[in-house]
């Protein structure tokens, strides 16, 4: 009997490869510092700079030295000691040496050194930002770059500006002068006003108001429109008839200016434009 013939079944073994993926490090950048520790000037606000100027430096019935945190919701009683590393009187041990906070010159710097006097006036004292403010450089260079840039948009205003929107504009500024100035002096008198008091003459060249008012006083000037000796009323100077009614207590420009957005002024402003041209 002839014998099957077996196959013999190999059993292969695949060798797998396991990938492993790159793994990702991210940078964690370093928390800023919420205190910095440097030297720090405090200047007094407004123009005067007294010799000398003492500002509390511990809580008191007539001068309460008070600071209000809110994760506790507690008011906690201030305290300038020299020999204590807190500004806040719980915090302090032991028996405390009592420090002044003097201004000279109005001017009061205080070095790195003192971290409890520079958290006090930085961080804690009521006083701050009322009767002195921490000088920085940094910032007093974002407001004087903001400043130069109002001031450069107002000047290419001004130099751009329309005459009659110019005239309106100084109107404003000097009054009835403006009519019996030349366009080459309303011109020059326009930018200086710009570079003087470049946010007040952007409100004015933005203020659709002015021009109208201008119109308005213009208008009178040329005896096109009347106004009453009492500065109330209104009228056609070549036939007396009333125009508006000025409201009490109202500049007469200002209300016949509202009047000329009327449905009825709208009319009345073409003809006195039409006229004036």
């Amino acid at each position: 009997m002839a014998k099957k013939a077996t196959k013999a079944v190999e059993n292969v073994e695949v060798a797998t490869q396991t990938i492993e993926k790159p793994v990702i490090k991210k940078t964690i950048q370093p928390a800023k510092p919420s205190w910095e520790i440097k030297d720090r000037t405090y200047v007094l606000r407004g123009e005067k700079s007294p010799i000398t100027y003492t500002i509390p430096a511990r809580h008191s019935a007539r001068f309460p030295l008070l600071w209000f945190d809110e994760k506790t919701g507690e008011q906690k009683e201030l305290r300038y000691a020299t020999n204590q590393n807190s500004v806040f009187v719980e915090e302090q041990k032991g028996e405390a040496t009592l420090g002044h906070i003097i201004f000279l010159d109005g001017t009061l710097t205080v070095s790195k050194k003192n971290q409890n006097l520079q958290k006090m006036l930085s961080l804690y004292h009521p006083a701050k930002n009322i009767k002195y403010t921490e000088f920085d450089p940094a910032e007093i260079a974002i407001d004087e770059l903001e400043d130069l840039e109002v001031t450069i948009n107002a000047l290419n205003m001004a130099r751009e500006m329309d005459i009659d929107l110019a005239e309106a504009v100084l109107r404003v500024e000097i009054g009835s002068k403006v009519s019996s100035m030349s366009s080459k002096e309303i011109r020059r008198d326009l930018i200086l006003f710009a570079q003087r008091n470049a946010d007040l003459f952007i409100d004015l060249a933005n203020d659709d108001n002015v021009q109208l008012r201008n119109l308005a006083i213009n208008a009178t000037e040329a005896g096109i429109i009347s106004i009453s000796q009492d500065q109330r009323t209104f009228t056609w100077a070549s036939n007396g008839r009333k125009l508006i009614n000025v409201p009490f207590d109202e500049n007469p420009y200002s209300a016949m200016a509202a009047f000329f957005k009327t449905d009825e002024g709208v009319e009345i402003y073409k003809s006195i434009e039409k006229k004036l041209s």
